[in-house]
């Protein structure tokens, strides 16, 4: 018998219809198999050392990652990752669905079902958490709140709440 799982989609938004969504997906157990947090020494015009900006190290699973949300990208299909960020455990995504045809029902489930899939069959084994968290998007404020957020989201690796290793 399976348990009882919590419901983690809104209950009242129709998911059918266009919109921008902010996505959350994570590894099981939040094993860092898509790469790690690097910061880049860079020199500054007299030859020092300088600590540069943190950015992803991709593995080959972060790369498959990364390779399966570019092609999504390149459909079209009315579906696009607008703001992404592929981390060492988890990815944050803007993921909005543009009128593309009747569809009939909800194609953001389908979206990360396949993202999901497609970096499964590549590799060779399930590196997902069951689920995925959503939150629907309703005004421009928010967009831009979380589209800095994901853009800045290497930065605060550190302290993320995501990161296993603080």
């Amino acid at each position: 018998m399976k348990p009882n799982r919590k419901q983690n989609r809104c209950k009242y938004h129709d998911y059918s219809r266009p919109g921008a969504y902010f996505v959350t997906i994570c590894t099981k157990e939040r094993r860092h198999y898509f790469g790690e947090i690097e910061t880049q020494q860079t020199a500054d015009n007299v030859g020092a050392t300088v600590p540069g900006r943190p950015h992803m190290k991709f593995s080959k699973i972060g790369k498959c990652v990364e390779n399966a949300i570019k092609y999504y990208n390149q459909m079209d299909n009315g579906i696009m990752f607008e703001h992404y960020v592929v981390m060492p455990n988890h990815i944050h995504a803007i993921i909005a669905l543009y009128p593309a045809g009747d569809r009939g029902r909800s194609p953001l489930q389908y979206v990360v079902r396949n993202l999901k899939s497609y970096v499964t069959k590549n590799i060779g084994f399930s590196p997902w958490q069951t689920s995925y968290h959503d939150h629907v998007i309703r005004n421009r404020k928010t967009y831009e709140i979380i589209a800095n957020y994901i853009r800045t989201n290497p930065k605060t690796w550190e302290n993320d709440c995501y990161n296993t290793n603080s």
